[in-house]
């Protein structure tokens, strides 16, 4: 059995469930996201593309990244993209988003399962996954398969919801995940119950330290991480030596 939110279902159940979740909410994913974070995931994003430390020429795979935010940020550094995501309708969503602003060229879209990567293994220079590791089944399988496709010197970069530290913050922020977003979800997207559960997933997924670990488990060495906002969400990073 693994977690989907505070319930616990069968692994092919919550990858059915997390499906139906971004089906529905796809094409208010921005909306979703200014939701859950009064908009400040688009700085957040912007800083984490920043730090990446990617240059011109390198090949970068953007996992969960159908919306395209973290594709276009890499393209504008000059990297090529491959933007891969479980999820048909995220895909098909981001992809028109980057069309319909002339951002074609260095994009690749494909839709692949994070547990089982087809691509060669010592390929890419960079990988990103931002607020997708989360809703992913079995996290081992994805952060072993992140490692597989990166080259020897290439880095994961990891950006996902974490735990605040600070008691005043953290309180404020159960209030808002639990008591206002689900209300908002349903008032302004019609699908309150999708929003209830990312609010659970979050609170589900490991704290800074033990995501660390389990990607010194997968293989991951010079593991770090840096929280924003407080720790609201953190940026995790490893290398493959």
């Amino acid at each position: 059995m693994t977690d989907f939110g505070y319930r616990e279902v069968s692994p092919e159940e919550k990858t059915q469930l997390v499906g139906r979740v971004f089906s529905s909410v796809a094409k208010r994913y921005d909306l979703m996201n200014d939701l859950m974070s009064l908009g400040v995931h688009r700085l957040w994003k912007r800083h984490f593309v920043a730090t990446c430390g990617i240059r011109t020429g390198q090949n970068l795979l953007d996992l969960a990244g159908g919306t395209g935010d973290i594709a276009r940020l890499a393209r504008e550094r000059g990297a090529e993209v491959v933007v891969a995501d479980i999820n048909r309708e995220m895909l098909a969503t981001g992809r028109s988003r980057m069309d319909a602003v002339g951002l074609v060229q260095g994009l690749e879209w494909l839709q692949v399962n994070a547990e089982a990567l087809p691509f060669a293994s010592n390929h890419f220079d960079h990988l990103t996954i931002a607020f997708g590791l989360r809703n992913v089944t079995w996290r081992d399988k994805a952060l072993a398969e992140m490692y597989r496709v990166l080259k020897p010197g290439g880095r994961v970069h990891i950006l996902e919801f974490s735990k605040v530290g600070l008691p005043a913050l953290a309180k404020v922020y159960d209030t808002w995940s639990f008591q206002v977003l689900p209300r908002l979800g349903q008032g302004i997207a019609g699908d309150g119950e999708s929003y209830q559960y990312l609010a659970e997933s979050i609170r589900r997924f490991p704290d800074q330290p033990a995501l660390a670990e389990q990607m010194r488990e997968a293989g991951f060495e010079r593991v770090s991480w840096s929280n924003l906002s407080g720790g609201i969400c953190a940026i995790h990073r490893g290398a493959k030596v």
